[in-house]
């Protein structure tokens, strides 16, 4: 699909096109990756699109949600007070359990986010608090879902476990 450059600031062309291959936002003009109904046109066409949203969309919450809703690893491009807000990362790390590397600090110690990221991408224990790294449930969980998690897993927990093995 073209895009005719000289009308990347007609909102309504870049709304039709947007609507048929999101990722044509990257297209519009600077004025227009800024509009919601533009950025929320394209996300819902192709959730990938949040890539090309203006920096002032990609800290709007809504339109973070829609897109994380259909590809979880969208998180990597919002806004920094978003990777600190619960329900973006835990609807992320839901989708895709990498995204915790993208969370903030606070939530890499959030015990709900944790759980749910290493429940479908176990190694990704590597990026959890040392206090969550050393709950067991979170320990086993990940290890269940990739042996290689052991290698983040707290010295405690781990000679629980190899205590427990050697009975």
């Amino acid at each position: 699909m073209e895009f005719d450059l000289e009308k990347n600031n007609d909102k309504d062309y870049v709304l039709s096109m947007v609507s048929k291959q999101g990722s044509l936002l990257d297209y519009a003009s600077e004025e227009l990756k800024n509009d919601k109904e533009v950025v929320l046109t394209a996300i819902k066409q192709d959730g990938n699109a949040l890539e090309f949203a203006g920096e002032s969309l990609k800290d709007d919450k809504e339109v973070v949600l829609e897109s994380i809703k259909k590809v979880g690893w969208t998180a990597c491009y919002v806004s920094q007070r978003l990777s600190d807000d619960k329900e973006v990362m835990l609807e992320a790390v839901k989708i895709d359990g990498q995204e915790l590397y993208y969370a903030s600090k606070q939530l890499r110690d959030d015990y709900d986010v944790v759980l749910e990221a290493v429940k479908n991408k176990g190694l990704i224990l590597k990026y959890a608090s040392k206090r969550l790294r050393a709950d067991k449930l979170i320990a086993e969980t990940a290890v269940a879902n990739d042996k290689r998690a052991l290698e983040y897993i707290s010295d405690e927990v781990l000679k629980e476990e190899l205590s427990k093995e050697e009975n």
